[in-house]
């Protein structure tokens, strides 16, 4: 469990992440909620009558700023990268304030790929942002990522990669290690796997839409004041549910998702590093099962 916090503050570098060069701007808005649901105490596992809710809208924008693909179909390409997601919790009887009301995630980020010999592209990325809570914005709440990821493309519709990725989330630099891995297939019903975003089966219904069973590994961040000492707190969220998609068009797609929460809890760590490899004497805080609903627009312009 003590690696999950370190997890939450990647997906917003590592999600959205692609292996091959598109000249467009491509997006997506997207609105979450999950209703109340029971806490349920690390100490004992017992569900309490305290309820916690989560309700997030968030958004994300790729725009190209040059590609070249010569004769042999190698890649240059530079793009911005800008994410924000705002995230209002409802915290009703606790006995004490054990969750954060609000988060705020933001970031802006440059990020290169190109190709290399045999299959191999290289993807590198800088990106700075915002992770707060918002009861006190300074310069604590400020993260930045850096790394590079060397890709390896064994199919059209299979690829691996691994690389470091540098942090400063724990108060000082650090390089981790980053992995991606794409895999689709293309018969009728269309398999994707994507880590560390999730997983989906889609069947093409007609040519306006397309129904899907989805699994999504999500979350969200927030630096906290707590004891006098700087933590990280972040919220992870495992859902699982149908996704009918419509074609709005070329370039523009409606996605409407139903489902349930497989898992969500909350887990805060101090920004040290030996906070990384110490374990933790109990289970980190979680909330049962309920209903999970989102609905969403993605485009992508030629540019």
């Amino acid at each position: 469990m003590k690696k999950q916090i370190l997890c939450a503050i990647l997906f917003s570098s590592l999600a959205t992440m692609t292996a091959h060069a598109q000249n467009a701007v491509s997006g997506q808005v997207v609105v979450d909620y999950v209703p109340l649901s029971n806490y349920i105490r690390p100490e004992d596992s017992v569900k309490t009558g305290s309820k916690s809710d989560f309700k997030r809208i968030r958004f994300n924008l790729e725009i190209p700023l040059s590609t070249k693909v010569d004769s042999m179909g190698n890649i240059k390409r530079w793009s911005w990268k800008v994410g924000a997601a705002y995230a209002k919790m409802e915290n009703r009887n606790y006995e004490q304030s054990l969750f954060p009301t609000e988060m705020l995630n933001a970031e802006i980020g440059l990020q290169y790929l190109t190709s290399l010999k045999k299959n191999w592209s290289l993807l590198t990325f800088a990106s700075v942002g915002v992770y707060s809570d918002l009861v006190k914005v300074d310069g604590k709440d400020v993260l930045g990522q850096g790394g590079a990821l060397f890709i390896k493309r064994f199919k059209p519709n299979l690829a691996f990669g691994f690389g470091p990725i540098l942090s400063n989330s724990f108060g000082v630099p650090m390089i981790l290690p980053g992995l991606y891995f794409d895999w689709k297939t293309n018969g009728k019903v269309k398999f994707n796997v994507n880590f560390p975003q999730g997983l989906s089966a889609a069947y093409q219904v007609n040519k306006f839409m397309d129904l899907r069973a989805v699994v999504n590994l999500d979350g969200m961040t927030a630096e906290r004041e707590k004891d006098g000492k700087s933590t990280l707190g972040g919220f992870m969220l495992l859902t699982a549910g149908l996704q009918p998609q419509f074609n709005l068009g070329k370039h523009l797609k409606l996605q409407l998702t139903g489902g349930s929460t497989l898992a969500r809890m909350y887990v805060e760590n101090d920004r040290s590093i030996k906070s990384i490899f110490k374990d933790k004497k109990q289970a980190d805080p979680r909330f049962s099962p309920t209903f999970y609903a989102s609905a969403g627009f993605k485009w992508n312009m030629p540019y």
